[in-house]
């Protein structure tokens, strides 16, 4: 273990957060996302919650300072439903590490996928929440 760093971080996702550059992005996944599918690198995170893992990472992170948006969520296909109460925890996490810099959007369900096939690498916990899944942008220091 290494001081300073969250143990559900794995040596396998510090690598990754390591490696990747500024404007790549990473998949933070509910427990129902398709990430075998979508995963071109698949760090598995079963028994951690979104938030938890959300945390985790922004603690080691920069988010994207010049993008138009950083952090993406998968919009809820059905009408009339409202909006996850996690995307406000997400949000409230967020903030505490970027407190000036988080720029949300909401991405339809098929065009998340598309994103996340795309993306540096995916993350899937244990969440159970619906609608739980987050694209982060990298930044720098």
């Amino acid at each position: 273990m290494l001081k300073g760093i969250n143990p559900i971080i794995s040596p396998e996702l510090l690598k990754i957060l390591c490696e990747m550059g500024h404007g790549d992005e990473i998949v933070i996944a509910d427990a129902n996302f398709p990430a075998v599918t979508c995963a071109k690198r698949l760090v598995r995170a079963d028994g951690h919650s979104g938030t938890d893992m959300l945390e985790a990472i922004l603690a080691l992170f920069p988010l994207d300072k010049v993008a138009e948006k950083n952090a993406l969520l998968m919009a809820v296909s059905e009408k009339n439903v409202p909006n996850p109460p996690i995307w406000k925890e997400y949000e409230d996490i967020m903030k505490k590490y970027e407190t000036d810099n988080v720029k949300v959007e909401e991405l339809e369900r098929y065009a998340f996928y598309d994103r996340a096939k795309n993306a540096f690498a995916v993350v899937q916990t244990g969440e159970k929440a619906l609608y739980a899944n987050i694209i982060l942008k990298k930044g720098t220091l």
